[in-house]
């Protein structure tokens, strides 16, 4: 059998949710009765690796759009959840709820009740950008902006060219020099001069007009599915449209992987998945019912304590995000499966 431990090249070694990160019939969750099960702590500084900060790759700011076509496979968790991930890491962070009149990031990072301005009272001239830019006080370095109030209509004129300006306005606000975050969330003072390292776009689902303002301003996507054929289908057209508008890095996360479901081959394994969509893997996110207990409080996944396996896999995929780097699917051999008969003894 082939797992993580003894495959050269790797570089998120000892994980302990294997099914997280290969495929096709993946084995169980570790069970309590193995030996040699390292202890919690060395699981977590294992998997975080906090023996180093990532390195960060690319010019800054790197302007992230996170999409899917598909609604439902959790654009907007993610966004959250790597977001806090990235300003945990040290890296300023601007969030961006590019979903009109629909939007839903505010909720999921427990920031409703501090959204006073959006982009359209910037555009309108009624506010300044700053004023638009809701900080989260767990993390000082991250910031939420969302482009418009619930059931609002934009502006006619408003697309993809406003949505670039938004962008340049924010490149705009300091030299590039980092993140000032201290990572205790009391940071010094405003980030309002400096330019942001990651700008994230929480995309629309769909493909019209929203999808199109979206991804205009983008270099790079995280493209979220799950391992169902009509998200697969979806996700395969967004990716032709997002190469169509030139954005060549795209990665993948498969968010909602169910290692039971796999194993008993009622749901697709990542490494299939990875071979229909031929993207990186930037990283699977196990099923997890923790997730809607977290979004009904506001408190992204990656912040609880202890950490969730979905949370550790966000953390994992955000640390790639960073360094541009990607995971491999690795098949499993396969366990025999019994014949109808052998329940007659046959």
């Amino acid at each position: 059998m082939l797992s993580l431990y003894n495959l050269p090249g790797t570089t998120n070694l000892k994980l302990q949710f294997p099914s997280t990160t290969h495929l096709r019939h993946s084995t169980t969750f570790p069970k309590k009765n193995l030996t040699q099960t390292p202890s919690k702590s060395h699981i977590t500084k294992s998997l975080l690796q906090w023996n180093r900060k990532p390195q960060l790759a690319g010019e800054t700011p790197r302007v992230v759009v996170v999409t899917s076509g598909k609604g439902g496979v959790g654009k907007t968790t993610t966004t959250a959840n790597i977001g806090l991930s990235l300003a945990r890491l040290g890296f300023s962070v601007v969030a961006i709820d590019a979903d009109v009149g629909l939007r839903n990031l505010d909720l999921l990072l427990g920031l409703e009740n501090r959204v006073n301005y959006t982009v359209v009272e910037v555009l309108n001239g009624d506010c300044r950008l700053d004023q638009a830019l809701v900080r989260d006080k767990r993390w000082s370095n991250f910031e939420l902006l969302c482009i418009s109030k619930p059931r609002s209509k934009l502006p006619i004129g408003f697309g993809g060219k406003a949505l670039t300006w938004l962008v340049e306005a924010l490149k705009a606000r300091g030299d590039g020099t980092g993140g000032t975050g201290n990572g205790n969330g009391s940071g010094s003072g405003s980030n309002s001069s400096v330019c942001p390292d990651f700008i994230l776009i929480d995309c629309p689902a769909g493909i019209d007009a929203g999808f199109i303002t979206a991804i205009t301003p983008a270099n790079e996507a995280v493209l979220i599915t799950t391992p169902d054929i009509t998200a697969l289908r979806d996700a395969d057209r967004v990716t032709g449209l997002l190469e169509c508008d030139g954005i060549r890095d795209i990665k993948m996360i498969v968010n909602r992987v169910r290692t039971d479901m796999i194993k008993g081959e009622d749901m697709m394994s990542v490494l299939d998945v990875q071979e229909m969509l031929g993207l990186p893997l930037l990283g699977v996110i196990p099923e997890d019912s923790e997730v809607i207990r977290s979004t009904n409080r506001g408190y992204p996944l990656v912040l609880n304590k202890p950490p969730t396996l979905a949370g550790l896999a966000f953390e994992q995929a955000a640390w790639r995000l960073v360094e541009q780097d990607s995971m491999q699917a690795v098949m499993v051999e396969e366990e025999p499966k019994r014949g109808f008969f052998s329940f007659f003894g046959g």
